[in-house]
Formats: structure tokens, sequence, C-alpha cells
């Protein structure tokens, strides 16, 4: 991720004080391809982003807008790996990409990019006959639930099998549910102690069971990736307006 041939990337870490800011700060530090000029925790003032290049967000549901509305403003390009947005939210940052770049990706991490490409293989390979679930693992401080990562796994799912997240989704089951329809997608989100992310993607038919499973075992991961997904925006993309994820960066479209 080293960039000799240009300045160094003068980035913004907004919620610096998370846990997965804490780790984008540290690695931002180290690495010379970028000039760490300011950190911003949630509720305090958004003025350090008129200095930089790039934002990188990982705050919380609520506080994405205020970012996004301020790099609109200033023309900064902006890399979002926070989750559980409301809808109205998502369309803002959907209608902010025609002003400005937005990165904006549930999960940051190379591997768990090529988790999303298997899948898509995967489930047109293996056709609608598979049932398809996925289930996912994480700390017991998580507040959103199905994880991003989880949701765009189904999303992956239900663009191969033509269904709708909202209509085909099933969150769990309890109670007589009834026999397992042909046309939806299970999602199981599970919470317990000090797990970083677990994702895996079930496709099951009657005689056999194909699983593929991504274990994330550092936050290290997902920092290196948005990181790397705003020195792309502004290298290759070159700052070019539009909405990328991080299988843009990567190259897997």
């Amino acid at each position: 991720m080293q960039n000799t041939l240009m300045n160094p990337l003068k980035v913004v870490i907004y919620g610096s004080k998370g846990r997965m800011g804490q780790a984008l700060v540290a690695l931002a530090k180290e690495n010379t391809a970028f000039d760490l000029i300011g950190t911003i925790d949630d509720g305090e003032s958004l003025d350090p982003i008129a200095s930089c290049d790039a934002v990188i967000d990982f705050t919380h549901a609520d506080a994405t807008l205020p970012a996004l509305q301020k790099c609109i403003e200033l023309g900064k390009i902006i890399v979002i790996g926070t989750t559980g947005h409301s809808n109205d939210v998502r369309q803002a940052i959907t209608e902010a990409s025609a002003k400005i770049p937005v990165i904006f990706s549930p999960n940051y991490s190379v591997g768990v990019n090529t988790l999303f490409w298997l899948t898509k293989k995967a489930a047109e390979i293996l056709g609608p006959d598979y049932d398809a679930e996925v289930i996912e693992v994480h700390h017991r401080l998580k507040k959103d639930s199905p994880s991003g990562t989880a949701r765009r796994l189904v999303e992956v799912l239900d663009e191969v099998y033509d269904l709708d997240y909202e209509k085909d989704t099933r969150h769990g089951r309890v109670g007589m549910t009834g026999e397992r329809t042909r046309t939806e997608v299970g999602v199981h989100a599970v919470r317990g102690g000090d797990v970083v992310g677990d994702h895996t993607v079930m496709l099951a038919a009657p005689g056999d069971r194909l699983e593929l499973i991504h274990r994330a075992s550092s936050r290290e991961t997902f920092a290196r990736g948005a990181l790397r997904a705003a020195l792309w925006a502004r290298d290759t993309k070159k700052n070019h307006p539009g909405l990328y994820d991080m299988q843009d960066v990567l190259g897997l479209h």
C-alpha cells in the first residue's frame, strides 16, 4: 500500500475512539502513504475535514450523515465502513456519489470481499435447488443485526436468485414457521464474547452441503482495506464522483 509517486494522502479518521477507529489511527500513523491530519469522534467538530483529502467513517448509523454532508460541501472523498444505516441514509449516500467519490462497503477485508465473489459464483453454479442460509457471529457489544457483511451476503444471493431482500429474507426462525420455502434466504445473528467477526454461507441440497466461511481475528484487516480504498479513490479514480465498494477497489466486479 506504499505510494512513493504521490504526496501522502491527507486523511481524517471519523470515529477515532472506537475499536476500528483506533486501528485506523495506528495504521495511518505508521504508513508513509498517509498523513493523518485529524481525528474526530461523534459529536466533535467536523472542522478538520476542510484540510483533508479523504474521510474514513467508522462511527455509528446516526453519525454518518453529518460527515457525508460536510464532504459534499467541501468536495472530499469519503470511505464509509459504518453499517446499520436506515434506508433514508442509504439513499443520501447514493445521492452524494453524484457529487463526490463515495466508497461504501459493509466490509473492507480482502478475504471477506473474496467471500462475496465466491458466494456469487457458488450460487450461480449450484442454482436455486440449493437452500441458502447466512450465519454471522460477532462480539457481545455489536449494536446492529444482522451485520452489514451478512446483509451484503444475502443481497449477493438475492441478486443471483432474483429475490427481494425486504420480502424474502428470514431473520432467524421461531415457532411453527412451516416448511422452508424455495424463495427465502435465512440470516442468523449470534452474539458473544469478543468475536471480531465470523461469516458462514451455507448452500444445502438433499445429499450434500457447501459451506463458505470467513473468520476475522483482528480488526487490522478491515482498517488496511479502508485505507487502501481511500488511496484507490485518489490514485485510480482520480477523485471522480461515483458510488464504489471494495469489490471495485479489488477489481472483482
